[in-house]
């Protein structure tokens, strides 16, 4: 190992580090999630103990590479027969969803004075599937570290409201009708732990048909992640703008990667362990880069956008919320 990979370390243990307290203390508070915990963990502990520049490499490592990582294994923890489960309506509703998601997040946005950027992280981030579509996201479109730092806090923050208020909205509005309780969750919360935790305060039944529906939402991120990134290469051309050149995929590496395992895992018969496997490493880098994120994110800096961020986010989640319920007594899920 040369000099440049032992600067890693540092900043790679202590994301880890932080990583691994988070999901102790997520046993202690599991209606939080150690993903929550690991960013909120992390912004403290960057901002006031661990403030030395020899960390930096090994943050910007876990925070970048790990959640690209994560994105990968995610792939061979979804299928498309599962799919089939939710019906044609619930499709339709999934798709609705995300548009309107998109669209929404995008507009208020532009309106709120947010780059373009941004925008398009936190419409992806709040339609797809959190932390793991920003990551995806932030590279193809060129996207500063900065600015996906932010956008993840914003959403899973954002994610954590939703997830401790849907569940009660949900059994005041659906009762006993499972799908409809399912559907608002899966087709609005950020994460999938978000899904998870949020289901689990209903029941267990909810939990599995919610997973359902954010499972369509996941398999979706490919062709979000190309759209997003056609778009920026679109305006750059129109702006004039230096265009990088030489990119031989259409789309990052690591979203084909997620493609191919999504496939492998449908039509070839894995073993278990594979998918066990896959899931726990997949949660790993991900709380690992969530807590990163944290660490590199400058708090000052963040708190001097703190009006604007917070009508962003109350704002988009409004407009998910809403729409969710609309579309589940239009659809009849």
């Amino acid at each position: 190992m040369n000099i440049k990979n032992y600067s890693i370390l540092p900043g790679l243990l202590l994301s880890f580090a932080v990583a691994a307290v988070s999901k102790a203390l997520a046993l202690f508070f599991p209606e939080i999630g150690g993903a929550t915990i690991a960013i909120l963990l992390g912004i403290l502990l960057g901002n006031t103990i661990f403030r030395q520049p020899v960390l930096a490499v090994g943050t910007k490592f876990s925070e970048s590479r790990l959640l690209e990582y994560s994105v990968v294994l995610l792939g061979f923890t979804v299928t498309f027969q599962t799919i089939s489960e939710i019906g044609l309506k619930g499709i339709i509703y999934v798709l609705l969803m995300m548009t309107i998601t998109i669209i929404g997040a995008y507009l208020i946005g532009k309106k709120l004075g947010f780059s373009e950027k941004m925008g398009l992280m936190m419409a992806g981030g709040n339609a797809v599937c959190g932390s793991s579509a920003i990551g995806a996201i932030a590279p193809a479109i060129g996207a500063k570290d900065e600015e996906k730092g932010q956008v993840i806090t914003l959403v899973n923050l954002l994610g954590t409201i939703m997830m401790l208020t849907l569940p009660f909205l949900g059994i005041a509005l659906f009762g006993d009708d499972l799908l409809g309780k399912s559907a608002l969750l899966g087709g609005t919360l950020q994460s999938v732990g978000q899904v998870v935790a949020g289901a689990s305060l209903i029941d267990t039944a909810t939990v599995k048909y919610a997973m359902l529906f954010k499972i369509m939402r996941i398999m979706l991120l490919v062709v979000v992640v190309f759209v997003f990134e056609q778009k920026v290469k679109q305006n750059t051309v129109a702006s004039d703008s230096p265009v990088t050149k030489g990119k031989k995929l259409p789309v990052p590496w690591y979203v084909i990667g997620f493609l191919i395992a999504c496939i492998l895992n449908s039509f070839v018969p894995l073993p278990h362990i594979l998918d066990t496997g896959a899931h726990f490493v997949s949660t790993w880098f991900e709380t690992t880069a969530l807590a990163a994120i944290g660490l590199r994110l400058d708090f000052k800096k963040f708190l001097k956008e703190g009006p604007r961020f917070l009508i962003y986010g109350v704002s988009v989640g409004v407009i998910q919320t809403i729409s969710a319920v609309i579309f589940i007594f239009l659809l009849k899920i």
